[in-house]
């Protein structure tokens, strides 16, 4: 069953995420969801806190639903190594219409547990580095806007108010 992706302005998008502690039923029902609703979306990556839950758990898929065996569940996640730098653009589930470059390290490698509490660890480079990433600020209440130049966030705040203060970007973008 999909799930609501919360929006800018949702307080819990600002909010860090507390660790998730019991691999049971209700966290499996959870990820099930969460993947589905980054399929539905379509995106590539998911964190819980998007969809109301505030918990360290990100669902990753880079073939959108096409391969389910590239779907990657984590949970607790900590980076232990950083290397290189890339900048691209990147969007936002919760953020939807706009997309700015943000610089980011190019390879990560990060640890956690996988949907049944087992460890593991994963090496993302260019487009996984950046999608890892970009779902562990999530966890931490980053949004991707926040990591941008100040005039680049400006411009799109800027906007992106004007847009609700209309009552536009709702409609165009799916409450």
């Amino acid at each position: 069953m999909t799930q609501p992706i919360l929006r800018y302005g949702a307080s819990m998008l600002h909010t860090p995420a507390g660790p998730v502690t019991t691999f049971d039923d209700e966290l499996q029902v959870l990820v099930d969801s969460m993947i589905e609703t980054v399929h539905a979306a379509p995106g590539v990556g998911l964190a819980a806190p998007q969809v109301g839950a505030p918990l360290r758990l990100m669902v990753i898929d880079l073939s959108i639903g096409r391969n389910p065996h590239e779907i990657l569940v984590l949970a607790n996640p900590e980076v232990v190594a950083r290397e290189g730098v890339q900048r691209q653009r990147e969007g936002c589930l919760s953020v939807p219409g706009f997309d700015a470059r943000v610089s980011r390290p190019r390879r990560i490698v990060v640890r956690g547990l996988n949907r049944h509490g087992e460890p593991c660890t994963i090496e993302g480079t260019n487009l996984l580095a950046r999608v890892l990433q970009h779902e562990l600020d999530h966890l931490e209440g980053t949004l991707y806007l926040d990591r941008l130049r100040r005039l680049s966030r400006w411009s799109i705040m800027w906007r992106l108010k004007r847009l609700q203060r209309k009552g536009t970007w709702w409609r165009a973008h799916g409450k």
